[in-house]
C-alpha cells in the first residue's frame, strides 16, 4: 500500500513512518509547513521541519514538503483571533485537524495517487462489525482521540494511526531501537503559533485591541478590573478574585460590556450543555455517552440530544448530575458509554441554563 505519512518532526510520526515502513509498504513522509510567523514551540518550527527530513533519509524514505500556510492562516489562526475578540476560547489544534490534516492532506494524497494516510497520533482505527471506529489510543495518558474526533466513515477507512496500540515508552524505545534523532526529543505542548516568549496576550494583541475590563459579583458590585477581557475564559480563577480571600471563578464575560462576571464554584454548574456543528463518525447519534470536555478530562456521564435553531444542527448534552460549565468555542467529544470509541462531537455555544439542583 502506498502510504503518505504527516511527519511533524516528533518521534511519534517518525516511529508511525518506521512502523509502516518495517510492515512493507511503499511509504512518503510529508511536512506541513503551516505557519510562517514566529515559531519557539509547538510544531511548526524550522528545526521540526529539519528533524523530520533527517529522520526520512534515516529510514530511507522520500520526504515531502506542503506549504499550507494560507490555508492554516485563514482556517486556523484567524478564527482564534477572532473568536477571543468575542469572548469565546478556540481550540486551535482541533480546527487544524479538521481543516489541514485531515481536509487538505488527505486531497493532496488523492491528487499524488496515496492509498492512505498516517499520523503519529495516539489514537486506533478499526472495522468493527462493518463499521470503522475511532477509538482511544491504548496509552490512556497520550491518548489523542479527542483531537481527531473529526473524522467520518469516508476519513476513517483511509486513516491509520500506527502508534496508537503502543505506549509512549514502547514509541521511545522502538525510536531509540533505530537510532532516530527524535528518540528523546521532547513533546510539542502548546499552540505552535503562539510563543513562549510572548504569549496568547502578545500574538493577539499585534492583531486587536485588547480592552481592560471591570469585574463585578452576581450583584453587580465592582470586585476590581482585568488588563484583557479578550483573555478571560469561563471557570478561569486567576487574576479575578478580586481579594478577600474568597474563592471566585468567571461565571460570565461580556466582551461589549467590558464586564466579568464572577461567582463561587457552584453558579458554574448547569444541568446541559449546547452544541453547534456536530460530527459523527458514522451518523447521527442519540443517546446516553461519555463526554470529554478537554483532551484529557475526565469522562462525565450524559445524554445526547439532536436539536436545531434557525437553521443550525445542534446538540443538546443532558447531564446525569450537574457539571461545570464548559467555555464556549471548546469541544465536546462523545464516546460509547461502554467501551472507548468516538461517536462525534460538537463545539459548545454559549448558554444559560443554569442548574437549579
Amino acid at each position: 500500500m502506498k502510504i503518505l505519512v504527516a511527519m511533524s518532526g516528533g518521534v511519534d510520526s517518525s516511529v508511525a513512518a518506521a512502523l509502516l515502513k518495517e510492515d512493507g509498504h511503499d511509504v512518503v513522509g510529508v511536512t506541513l509547513r503551516l505557519w510562517g510567523g514566529e515559531s519557539d514551540s509547538g510544531c511548526c518550527s524550522v528545526s521540526d521541519v529539519d528533524d523530520a527530513r533527517r529522520v526520512a533519509q534515516q529510514l530511507g524514505i522520500d520526504h515531502l514538503v506542503f506549504n499550507f500556510s494560507d490555508d492554516f492562516q485563514r482556517s486556523v489562526v484567524d478564527p482564534y483571533v477572532h473568536d477571543h475578540a468575542r469572548g469565546v476560547t478556540p481550540n486551535p489544534c482541533i480546527e487544524c485537524n479538521r481543516h489541514l490534516k485531515f481536509d487538505r492532506l488527505f486531497e493532496r494524497a488523492d491528487v499524488l495517487g496515496f492509498d492512505a494516510v498516517a499520523t503519529g497520533h495516539h489514537a486506533r482505527v478499526e472495522f468493527i462489525e462493518g463499521v470503522w471506529r475511532l477509538l482511544r489510543g491504548h496509552d490512556g495518558a497520550k491518548d489523542q482521540s479527542y483531537v481527531v474526533h473529526v473524522l467520518d466513515q469516508r476519513r476513517l477507512a483511509r486513516c491509520l494511526f500506527p502508534v496508537g496500540t503502543m505506549t509512549k515508552a514502547e514509541v521511545r524505545r522502538h525510536a531509540e531501537r533505530l537510532g532516530l534523532r527524535t528518540a528523546h526529543k521532547p513533546d510539542s505542548q502548546d499552540v505552535c503559533f503562539i510563543t513562549s516568549s510572548g504569549g496568547r496576550a502578545d500574538f493577539l494583541r499585534r492583531r486587536i485591541e485588547l480592552h481592560p475590563a471591570e469585574v463585578v459579583d452576581q450583584n453587580g458590585q465592582a470586585l476590581g478590573e482585568v488588563d484583557s477581557v479578550e483573555l478571560v475564559t469561563l471557570g478561569q480563577r486567576r487574576g479575578v478574585a478580586g481579594g478577600g480571600g474568597t474563592k471566585r471563578f468567571v461565571v460570565d464575560v461580556d466582551v461589549a460590556s467590558r464586564r466579568v462576571v464572577v461567582g463561587d464554584e457552584s453558579e458554574l454548574l448547569v444541568d446541559h450543555e449546547i452544541g453547534a456543528d456536530p460530527v459523527w463518525t458514522d451518523g447521527e447519534f442519540e443517546g446516553d455517552v461519555l463526554v470529554q470536555c478537554s483532551a484529557h478530562g475526565e469522562p462525565r456521564r450524559g445524554r445526547v440530544s439532536r436539536s436545531s435553531h434557525a437553521g443550525t444542527d445542534r446538540v443538546v448534552v443532558a447531564w446525569d448530575r450537574p457539571q461545570r460549565r464548559v467555555s464556549p468555542g471548546q469541544s465536546l467529544v462523545f464516546y460509547d458509554p461502554i467501551g472507548d470509541w468516538v461517536i462525534g462531537g460538537a463545539t459548545v455555544t454559549s448558554s444559560d441554563r443554569r442548574s437549579t439542583s
